[in-house]
């Protein structure tokens, strides 16, 4: 990437329109979220390491999207009510954004041309989820994934101070996990 993603703009939760140079020289840590997702219990877990590293430069962008499994279809209020009172988050929030398809995002059409290779488990229940997650996307018509795209929410890039995706975790690894935080901590370094 000869480009930084600073040059990207985007819109908060409360619809302003943002640069995500606001963002510059820290590390971030940029997540798709659903609020009735199987995974939505990581919101506990990005607050807990956002809260640990924020004071040493470390922000968390949570961008809210209903392309997998419309597991977000509630308002950019109603979403932002729930983080709240049920996660008590208090890192950035930003509106609703598509990940996938021909109305994709500017922020994850760059996420995705890092060509990064995402950071998963491997075993027998990482492919019943990739398996179920595409069946899923199929019967109800939804846009699938491309090979180089997230494929379902709580999918993590790790952005370096510079405004360039370093590490890229797919949506089973957990924000505590040491794969991640590892990472984080040799960013934060820097």
């Amino acid at each position: 990437m000869k480009e930084s993603l600073y040059h990207i703009n985007v819109r908060t939760i409360f619809g302003e329109e943002q640069a995500l140079s606001r963002f510059e020289g820290k590390v971030l840590l940029i997540v798709n979220v659903a609020s009735e997702c199987g995974f939505t219990p990581q919101y506990s877990d990005l607050q807990k390491l956002y809260e640990k590293y924020k004071d040493k430069g470390f922000r968390i962008l949570a961008f809210p999207s209903n392309d997998f499994g419309r597991q977000e279809p509630g308002s950019e209020k109603e979403i932002k009510s729930f983080c709240i009172k049920k996660f008590a988050i208090s890192f950035n929030l930003f509106g609703k954004i598509k990940v996938l398809g021909p109305k994709q995002s500017p922020l994850y059409k760059y996420l995705h041309e890092c060509a990064l290779i995402p950071v998963g488990k491997t075993g027998f229940k990482p492919f019943l989820m990739r398996f179920v997650t595409g069946f899923l996307l199929r019967i109800r018509g939804d846009t699938l994934p491309k090979p180089h795209e997230v494929k379902w929410n709580f999918h993590k890039f790790l952005i370096d101070r510079k405004g360039f995706p370093v590490a890229r975790y797919s949506s089973e690894i957990e924000p505590d996990s040491p794969l991640l935080v590892k990472c984080l901590e040799r960013e934060l370094k820097k």
